[in-house]
């Protein structure tokens, strides 16, 4: 399928203090755009590939935060409100302008699912073809929301394709969520001529931090 927007911002996690975009989507971003279309808990997404279909621009944007944050339970039961003012900070970002990608994606099935993986893929394809989202789709955060499309959507041709080489260092793989606790994987990530191509498995964080 094919992802595009006015905007993006994938952030690298070793910087903390102002958000700086990878130069292209991330492996969890592209999930996101995928089960915003079409999730079902008997199977997962698992991201191949990603091309850049626009060449590779940036923007700075600077913007009110909060560090205030309250939790459902305090929000909902005890009436806790956000105090904005009294912790607002403000923050440079260094985003990504007019994206659009082209994800590649498998569908893996868990154990108690009820249909093929074909069955699966098919209803996600119709789903893609229609417009169909379970909510709106966005490229790294909310506020750049995405448009979405079969393949060939935009019409680029091969010769207008940015072919980019460049080491991206190490991006975020996936998130596990087990029992209550999370855990992250890592890999080196490099783009080839434009492609990102996604290992199956990504690195344990402690090793990572070790390396």
């Amino acid at each position: 399928m094919e992802v595009w927007g006015r905007g993006a911002l994938f952030t690298r996690p070793e910087l903390k203090v102002e958000r700086v975009s990878y130069p292209v989507m991330t492996p969890t971003a592209a999930i996101g755009v995928l089960e915003a279309i079409f999730w079902k808990p008997e199977f997962s997404w698992r991201p191949v590939a990603i091309e850049v279909l626009k060449p590779i621009r940036q923007f700075t944007q600077r913007r009110n935060e909060t560090t205030d944050l309250a939790s459902v339970d305090d929000a909902a039961l005890r009436g806790r409100t956000v105090k904005t003012v009294e912790h607002r900070t403000q923050r440079n970002s260094v985003c990504l302008r007019d994206v659009a990608y082209r994800i590649y994606a498998h569908v893996e099935l868990r154990e108690h699912a009820t249909k093929a993986e074909a069955a699966y893929r098919d209803q996600f394809r119709r789903r893609v073809e229609r417009g169909q989202c379970f909510h709106q789709p966005y490229l790294g955060t909310r506020e750049f929301s995405a448009h979405f499309g079969p393949v060939n959507s935009l019409s680029v041709r091969d010769e207008e394709l940015p072919r980019v080489t460049e080491d991206l260092g190490i991006m975020l793989h996936g998130v596990q969520h087990d029992e209550g606790s999370v855990s992250f994987t890592w890999f080196t990530a490099r783009l080839d001529d434009g492609w990102l191509h996604i290992p199956r498995d990504g690195i344990a964080a402690n090793v990572v931090a070790g390396a």
